[in-house]
Formats: C-alpha cells, sequence, structure tokens
C-alpha cells in the first residue's frame, strides 16, 4: 500500500489495490508531456500541444470568464493526450519583478490572482480533468529555491501570500494542491504540518490530495506526517521502505497511510476518462484550429496599450509602416523551464501585420541580430533608414528565453543595449514611433519612454502571438488589458530591493503586507505606469456610483458604465477600499473587486460588484482572526491604483469585542482605554483634585503617553500616583465583570 504513495516515473504514478495509474503534466498554459526523455526542466521534447497565454499575459486580462475558456480548452487537449492532472495553476505572488518565474504568475495582487486561477481551475475541472494548485507556500523566487527559507510574519502570510491559495481551495476545490520547494519560517513546506493539514485541511477544508514539487521531500516520513500524500517523481523503494519502516517502529501510524492512499483512489476516481473514451493521441487538426483562435483572442485580450501620444495607434490604411527588430519575425511567446510547451504552431508579428496591411506598406528590417558576427552599425543603419521613410515605426524589443527561465532570478530589469540603442535611434529619425514589447517580467523603460510615441505591453503571448499583436496595433481589437502588476521607474523604487532575494538561504520579507502597488501608493512613490493601468481606444466614463452596506461588515457598489468615444471596447471597473482607522498599518488602498464589461459606441450598463468582509479586514494576530474594525471606510473607483477617478464613505459596525479583563500587567494605555474601566479610574484619580490640578491634567495629556506601555501594577507605585492595591483589584474585578 505504501508504494502507492510514490511516483511511477517522472509523470505517472503507480497502480495497484484498485487504483489506476495517474498521468499528469505540466503546465497552467498548455500541456507539456513527454513520451520520452522525461525531466521537469523544460529540456527534452513534449508532444505538439496549444500554447496559451501564459500567467503574466492572462493576469493582464483582468478576465475570469475567458480564464475558464483557456482552462476548459487546455484539459480537452490533456483527455486527448492522455493526461489526467494539468500541474497549475501558479499562484505565487510577483513579490519582485525580478522573480525568474513571473511570467507563469498571474499579479502581485492576491485578489486578481484568486479570481483568475478559481475559473482556470473550474474550467479544467468541469471537463473531468484534475488540477494541482501551486507552489504552496510563498515560493516568491528562483534563487536558492530547493533550501531558501521565507520568514514572513503571521499577518504578511494571512494577507498578501495565502489569500490566492485560499480562495481557490474555498471556492474551486482543486483536485490537489503542490508544495513548494522552499521552507516557510524555518519549515520546509513539504514538511509542514500547518501549511498542508492545519491550514489547507482543518481550517479551509481542502479534501484533495497533497503532492510534492518535483524533489521537494527532505524527510518521506515527516512530510507523510505533516499532510503530504504522494511523492513526485518516483524514488524507487526508497520512500516505500522508509514509510514501511516507520509505521512498523510506531513513529507513523498506519491510519496515515492509509488515508493519503484513500486519497490517491478518490483523485483516480475524480479524474476517470468517461467509459469509451478513445485511446490517449494527439491533438487533433480541428481541436487544434479553435484552440489557435482561443489563443490569439485571449492573447489580443491580455494586451496592455501603455502610452498612445496622438493617437499613434492603431495603425491606419495606407500608412507606410517600418516593422524593425528581430523579435517580430521570432516572436518570443513563453518562458523557459517546466511549462515550455511544444507549440503546434507559431504566428509571426510580421507576416499577420502583412496581412492586415497589405505586403506593399509594410517593410521589414531586423535591426539587430541573435548572431555574435553580424555587422551591429550596418544592421542599425538599416532600421534607420526604413523608419525615416516610414510613416510609423513598430519596433519590437524584449527579453528571450534564456533570459527569464524557471531556475534563476533575474539582476536587473533593463533590456539588453543593443535593443535600446535600437528604439533610440529608430525614434530620432522616425515621424511616429511604436514599441512593441515581448517579456515575460516586467521591464524598464527607461530611459527611452519619452522619446517614443506608442508603447505596447505585449507580455509573453503564446503561440498565437503575432496575430494578437496585430490585431490591436492594427485596430481589429480594441486593447483592454489592465497591467497585474506595477512597472517602477527604477529597481531601487522597489519595496523588496534591499530584501531580495535574501542571504544565507533565507529571506526576509521585510516589506510586510506592502507589495506591489500597496507600497507605492501608500508611501507616495511615483511609478512609470501603475497597477491596473491601461489605455484604449475609446473613452469610458462612470455614472451614478452608489454604495451601499448590505451587513455590518458587507456592501454591494453599483455604477453605470458607458462607452462614449467612437467604437466598441471593454472596460475594468476596479474598486479599491480604504481603511479605516485602524489599531495596525495599512495600505492606503487594496482591490475590493473588479468587473470587465463590454460596451458597444454610446453603450451603457450598469455594473454591480459585492464587497464581502475580507475587502474590509485585516489579519489580527493578536487574536489570530480576520478583523473588520467599526468605521468609515472609503470605497474608491479608479482607472489604476493611482488614478482614483470617484470616492464614496461607507460607515461599517464592523467587529466588536467584549472588554478584555485587566491584570496587574496591562499596560497603563489599556487601563485608561479600558470603555468601563477607563472612566472609572479616571474618576477615581481626580476625586479629589483640585480645579488648578484638574487644568494642568488636561493641559498634559502628552505627560500619559509618557507612561502608556509600563504595567499598571509599577505606575500604581509611583510617587503622586499611589493607588491603593484594593482599589487595583476592584477594577481588575469590574474588567472581569465587563468581559463576561
Amino acid at each position: 500500500m505504501a508504494a502507492l504513495l510514490t511516483g511511477k516515473d517522472f509523470w505517472r504514478t503507480r497502480e495497484g489495490s484498485g487504483i489506476r495509474s495517474l498521468t499528469v503534466s505540466d503546465g497552467p498554459h498548455g500541456i507539456r508531456l513527454q513520451r520520452e526523455g522525461e525531466d521537469h526542466l523544460g529540456l527534452n521534447e513534449s508532444a505538439p500541444a496549444t500554447c496559451f497565454p501564459p500567467g503574466v499575459a492572462l493576469g493582464s486580462s483582468w478576465d475570469p470568464a475567458l480564464a475558464r475558456e483557456i482552462g476548459a480548452a487546455i484539459a480537452r487537449e490533456a483527455r486527448v493526450l492522455g493526461v489526467d492532472i494539468l500541474l497549475g495553476p501558479g499562484v505565487n505572488l510577483k513579490r519582485s519583478p525580478l522573480g525568474g518565474r513571473n511570467f507563469e504568475y498571474l499579479s502581485e495582487d492576491p485578489r486578481l490572482a484568486g479570481v483568475i486561477a478559481t475559473e482556470w481551475v473550474r474550467g479544467v475541472q468541469g471537463e473531468g480533468v484534475g488540477t494541482s494548485l501551486k507552489h504552496f507556500a510563498v515560493n516568491n523566487q528562483e534563487t536558492a529555491r530547493m533550501r531558501v527559507s521565507a520568514e514572513v510574519d503571521a499577518r504578511t502570510l494571512r494577507e498578501i501570500y495565502l489569500p490566492a491559495f485560499e480562495r481557490v481551495v474555498t471556492d474551486a476545490a482543486p483536485t490537489t494542491v503542490m508544495s513548494a520547494y522552499n521552507a516557510v519560517n524555518g519549515v520546509f513546506s513539504s514538511e509542514n504540518r500547518w501549511l498542508l493539514t492545519e491550514l489547507l485541511r482543518e481550517e479551509w477544508g481542502f479534501d484533495g490530495l497533497v503532492v510534492s514539487d518535483w524533489g521537494a521531500i527532505k524527510d518521506r516520513v515527516e512530510a507523510l506526517a505533516a499532510g503530504l500524500d504522494l511523492e513526485m517523481p518516483g524514488t524507487g523503494d526508497e520512500g516505500t521502505a522508509a514509510i514501511v519502516a516507520a509505521v512498523r517502529e510506531g513513529r507513523l501510524e498506519r491510519v496515515v497511510v492509509e488515508r493519503a492512499v484513500e486519497r490517491l483512489r478518490r483523485l483516480a476516481e475524480r479524474t476517470a476518462p468517461a467509459d469509451g473514451a478513445s485511446e490517449p493521441g494527439d491533438v487533433v487538426p480541428a481541436d487544434a484550429e479553435a484552440h489557435h483562435a482561443l489563443a490569439r483572442r485571449a492573447g489580443a485580450a491580455s494586451v496592455v496599450l501603455l502610452r498612445n501620444e496622438g493617437e499613434t495607434l492603431p495603425l491606419r490604411a495606407g500608412q507606410r509602416v517600418a516593422v524593425i527588430g528581430e523579435f517580430a519575425v521570432d516572436p518570443q511567446y513563453q518562458g523557459g523551464g517546466s511549462s515550455h510547451v511544444n507549440a503546434i504552431r507559431v504566428d509571426r508579428p510580421l507576416d499577420e501585420l502583412r496581412r492586415a496591411l497589405g505586403d506593399a506598406h509594410v517593410v521589414y528590417a531586423p535591426g539587430v541580430s541573435w548572431t555574435a558576427d553580424a555587422d551591429a552599425e550596418a544592421l542599425l543603419a538599416e532600421a534607420r533608414d526604413a523608419a525615416s521613410v516610414a510613416d510609423v515605426s513598430v519596433v519590437f524589443v524584449g527579453l528571450h528565453e534564456h533570459d527569464q527561465s524557471e531556475g534563476f532570478d533575474r539582476d536587473h530589469l533593463d533590456l539588453p543595449a543593443e535593443q535600446v540603442a535600437l528604439i533610440e535611434q529608430v525614434a530620432a529619425v522616425a515621424p511616429r514611433t511604436v514599441v512593441v514589447l515581448m517579456n515575460g517580467a516586467v521591464v524598464s523603460l527607461e530611459p527611452w519612454h519619452d522619446r517614443v510615441d506608442a508603447i505596447v505591453e505585449g507580455w509573453v503571448l503564446g503561440q498565437a502571438v503575432g496575430g494578437a499583436l496585430a490585431d490591436v496595433l492594427t485596430g481589429a481589437v480594441n486593447p483592454s488589458g489592465r497591467l497585474a502588476e506595477t512597472i517602477p521607474l527604477a529597481l531601487s523604487d522597489t519595496p523588496t530591493y534591499l530584501n531580495f532575494p535574501g542571504e544565507h538561504e533565507m529571506v526576509r520579507h521585510g516589506e510586510g503586507v506592502f507589495v506591489g502597488y500597496r507600497y507605492y501608493t501608500s508611501a507616495g512613490r511615483t511609478v512609470r505606469y501603475p497597477f491596473g493601468h491601461g489605455l484604449s481606444y475609446t473613452t469610458f466614463a462612470y455614472e451614478g456610483v452608489d454604495v451601499e452596506a448590505t451587513g455590518p461588515d458587507t456592501a454591494v457598489v453599483r455604477v453605470t458604465v458607458r462607452n462614449t468615444g467612437g467604437v466598441a471596447g471593454a472596460e475594468i471597473v476596479q474598486l479599491y477600499v480604504a481603511p479605516a482607522p485602524s489599531a495596525v498599518r495599512r495600505p492606503v488602498r487594496e482591490l475590493a473587486g473588479f468587473a470587465k464589461i463590454h460596451l458597444a459606441p454610446g453603450e451603457a450598463s450598469v455594473v454591480e460588484i459585492a464587497l464581502e468582509r475580507r475587502a474590509f479586514a485585516f489579519w489580527d494576530v493578536t487574536s489570530d482572526r480576520w478583523w473588520v474594525e467599526p468605521g468609515t471606510y472609503a470605497v474608491e473607483l479608479g482607472r489604476s491604483a493611482a488614478d482614483i477617478v470617484e470616492r464614496r464613505e461607507l460607515t461599517l459596525e464592523g467587529d466588536v469585542d467584549r472588554p478584555t479583563p485587566l491584570s496587574r500587567e496591562s499596560t497603563v494605555k489599556e487601563w485608561f482605554g479600558h470603555p468601563v474601566v477607563g472612566p472609572a479610574l479616571m474618576q477615581g484619580m481626580m476625586a479629589n483634585a483640585t480645579p488648578e490640578q484638574e487644568a494642568a491634567a488636561e493641559s498634559n495629556g502628552n505627560m500619559l503617553k509618557m507612561v502608556e506601555s509600563m504595567p499598571m501594577g509599577q505606575f500604581a507605585r509611583f510617587p503622586g500616583v499611589e493607588i491603593p492595591d484594593e482599589a487595583l483589584e476592584q477594577l481588575i474585578a469590574l474588567s472581569l465583570a465587563a468581559a463576561q
């Protein structure tokens, strides 16, 4: 029985005890099924499959329905290829823009990441294929990833790094959860009972199977006892022998093994192919075409138009267009590592632009070359010549796959120097310059930003990259993507600058809850483009914003959105909550809800967004609970986290505790702040005061602040204070009565 709890090989589980063997495969944006030459680094060839836009792009779509559609399509290909479990989605937060796997992840905001991932899981599992929510937890860097300990305080864990996982688990019930390589506060994730059992199962109600990341387990018995069911990949009989020995020696209860096997059995049953299903084969051409069309639509929906001076875009019929840059013919469309998909086909931007605009109107110059022996000056000269005679020059730049991959973090945000030089050379001679970025993670837009007319953030868009970008550049699709992460002015501006990626196999999350836009907005730090930013070829207006409390800690927001421009488009309604006065330092605003709405020119529609309790709550570390402060909040409607266009106040009853009992060790501040004891204490101390003493006490309120952290037992003995022991005991009894 114990043998079932370690893999048969790299991608398959063992069969036995009436449980079939399961096939698992990466990944979040397409199937990476290796039939021969197995590895987890993307080194060997895999079966052809559709490469959909990776997480960095999908997150920027802000479109949960689209995520669900993509999940369902990937699941259908999984069924054809004979895959039972997809190893995704990845919902780790983009703590730093340098993160090596940022191209796989969705956002710097846990709410956005969680909502998108929830729908992706629903799409996949709706087709009968399993998912694996990963990497649990706080797996936000590649540096020393097998050994590093993420040192994170409890509030930051709860508010930043766990909510995306929690939302997917509680709302979508993924069939499996994958533990991370790293340790959390000194305990490796794969052997972390608090994470895998107390939090995941007992608090969140997860009833599926926990699988290790590939090779993550340090101690097989300790991992199983902590709640990790399945070890992957297979390690021969080593893990099995360790489990059997532990049971025989009484170090591990047999029921733990039986429970893990039963979870594997349920997983096999939940993901079993339908009766009469075909034998595994290749993706059929009809599905391939339909899925390529979906990948193109999804890619276009994920493009973010950052800058568009003088309505340079969209490109217009009859314009002379110079397409410049090697990425126009050899596009970057995914990152490197275990998620690498062997795409069925890849569209080239140059081909798609020529198809849309006509061959006669499009010229091409590479501008740079990937080969070392190329004549760089000649290539630049050719690019300048093409740009100088065109109406608009479109420069494709970005990062190669070897610049952004699983296994390492970047150490800077800069584009390659030769590509920056290309942008500057073209911008110096071109009447209009458009820069199209192809990058799996944020890159610096300095120093060239102000020298170009338009900037299109194309991320990595999957195999239909060429068509998706051409659709947006020509206006066939109105851009509707919004940034799911901040683009800073400089790496040194980022909140993790001094703490990432750590040292001596430990990384301190010293920025606390102030990750991404939570830091920039709270600190008043200027950025190049804020979270939530994105332009359109049309305009939208908000009318009749209404905010209504629906309970002591919930609300609903209604707003009419109108397309006031001349073309159809989609708007992202972004709602933020600014906190009420609080006992803890909180970000000035946090994303509380969002909706994507498509409108024809002149069309208007009412959008209603419910704000649940967690939109207003913070994690109270003193009592290990979520807490909503009573008071007045602000509900803000923004075009980004930095551009708030409407603001409405909302008063909530929030949470109210009975007063806490006092003791002699309670502080002076706690005593005077007690709603029952405080007034009685003040009245007793001032009972025999002269008018002069009363006036002095009122005017010297700051004197109390000097001793407010002192235990009352010490303060009561101060000369001039001298509160009798009997009086203290009476007041303590009063506090106990108030707490009943």
